[in-house]
């Protein structure tokens, strides 16, 4: 195999995997809010963060280096601001508008990168996001009533997943994607583990959200940011973030599936233009790729 077909098969293999960390992720938000409806935010997030360092130690710590550690925690700071935002949030607002409005990233992913990083977007990138704040319009929008506290907090979350992802961008290439992902981790379980006997009782979870955290913390965390980290040393950040709408897609079916949401027609058609943008951009950057490989 060239290495031109190298690399396009690899960016292949990571963008489907990362489309199967969006399954995970978007299955967490109706189990998070169960989980969450008895149990302590601050507590279940702690929890879940420890667990996902404690699985990622045994091989990020043997890659792990000075740099790694500073530039993760740097970046796991941010994953604590903005979990909290969408582990509050999703209290106070449904499964489905908490993983649909935290799909908002795709737009604030690009705009960090040009802010932070000068980096432009390519026209059908663009294109691609455009299409894709267009369907999140009319899932979040059709039949929907007023904003609500949740809302506003989901918002502030996806503020900074994007900032989240426009960092992995600019970091990710410097260092092995298990030490980087094991630093964020662990710094942010260790500020949350602060944090909680100041903020909450420190009780122990029921088997209900114990349920709740392994899937969070080993497949959505530990498997998931892993593979977050390791695509983003191959991806765009446009990419990504293209790839990663469709969190709120399948936030959206196990929204209905498990909490009962329901869907408009219009609302199904805005899941339908997300899916065709993620296609495009896909395409697109399987396109970029080959022209850019010798």
């Amino acid at each position: 195999m060239s290495e031109r077909q190298d690399g396009s098969a690899r960016a292949t293999v990571l963008s489907v995997l990362l489309l199967l960390v969006t399954v995970v992720w978007g299955w967490t938000f109706p189990v998070v809010k169960d989980a969450v409806a008895g149990y302590g935010v601050v507590a279940f997030l702690a929890t879940r963060f420890a667990m996902a360092a404690v699985v990622l130690a045994p091989l990020g710590l043997r890659r792990a280096t000075r740099g790694s550690w500073r530039t993760g925690a740097g970046i796991g700071l941010v994953l604590v601001a903005a979990y909290l935002l969408q582990t509050f949030g999703i209290r106070y607002t449904s499964a489905t508008n908490s993983g649909l409005i935290t799909g908002l990233f795709v737009v604030f992913a690009p705009l960090w990168n040009r802010l932070l990083f000068g980096v432009r977007t390519d026209r059908i990138f663009a294109g691609a996001i455009a299409v894709s704040v267009l369907g999140l319009g009319l899932l979040t929008g059709a039949g929907a009533g007023l904003p609500t506290l949740g809302d506003g907090l989901t918002l502030g979350c996806a503020i900074l997943f994007g900032l989240h992802i426009a960092l992995l961008d600019r970091y990710s290439r410097e260092y092995d994607p298990w030490a980087l992902v094991l630093a964020q981790v662990t710094v942010t379980a260790v500020v949350l583990g602060i944090a909680w006997p100041l903020s909450e009782p420190l009780t122990a979870p029921s088997g209900a959200v114990w349920g709740a955290l392994l899937l969070t913390g080993l497949a959505a965390t530990a498997g998931g940011f892993t593979i977050q980290t390791a695509a983003q040393r191959h991806l765009p950040a446009v990419r990504v973030a293209v790839i990663l709408t469709m969190e709120p897609v399948f936030a959206t079916f196990f929204g209905r599936a498990l909490a009962g949401d329901r869907l408009g027609a219009l609302q199904l058609a805005g899941g339908a233009l997300m899916v065709v943008a993620l296609l495009v951009a896909n395409i697109h950057g399987a396109r970029i790729a080959r022209a850019a490989t010798p």
